[in-house]
């Protein structure tokens, strides 16, 4: 069942995720050290799998890091065994805000498996169109 424990989790990971490389220790605590992250950012194909391959899948990110990222939470909600969140990332290197969700199983207080997902996020209006 899940927890304040995993919702709590879940608040230290997007914690970690605005402070990037500096928190790179405090966020792979976070994951149990055979857990599975799928994510669609760096193109990889595969999922990450155990703790070292989700660091350099991270490190990605943190080597080159959008400027004046904003990170927003919109949601967490406890689903079934696990938890999802919702949130919204802005740089004046993206075309407008990116939106997603993300979705944690939990094995003994740790993430085992993290699956990130975008939203379909093309609501532009094409007025030029007939």
């Amino acid at each position: 069942m899940t927890s304040e424990r995993e919702i709590g989790s879940v608040e230290a990971y997007y914690a970690a995720m605005r402070r990037g490389a500096a928190a790179e220790d405090e966020m792979m605590a976070l994951f149990a050290s055979d857990a599975t992250y799928v994510e669609p950012f760096t193109g990889e194909p595969d999922p990450a799998v155990g703790r070292d391959a989700i660091r350099r899948r991270l490190r990605t990110g943190w080597e080159q890091p959008l400027p004046e990222l904003e990170l927003d939470v919109l949601e967490i909600r406890v689903e079934g065994s696990g938890v999802t969140s919702r949130w919204e990332c802005r740089s004046p290197a993206l075309p407008g805000p990116v939106r997603g969700t993300d979705r944690y199983e939990f094995a003994d207080g740790v993430i085992s498996r993290l699956v990130v997902e975008l939203d379909d996020t093309d609501d532009t209006d094409d007025t030029d169109d007939p």
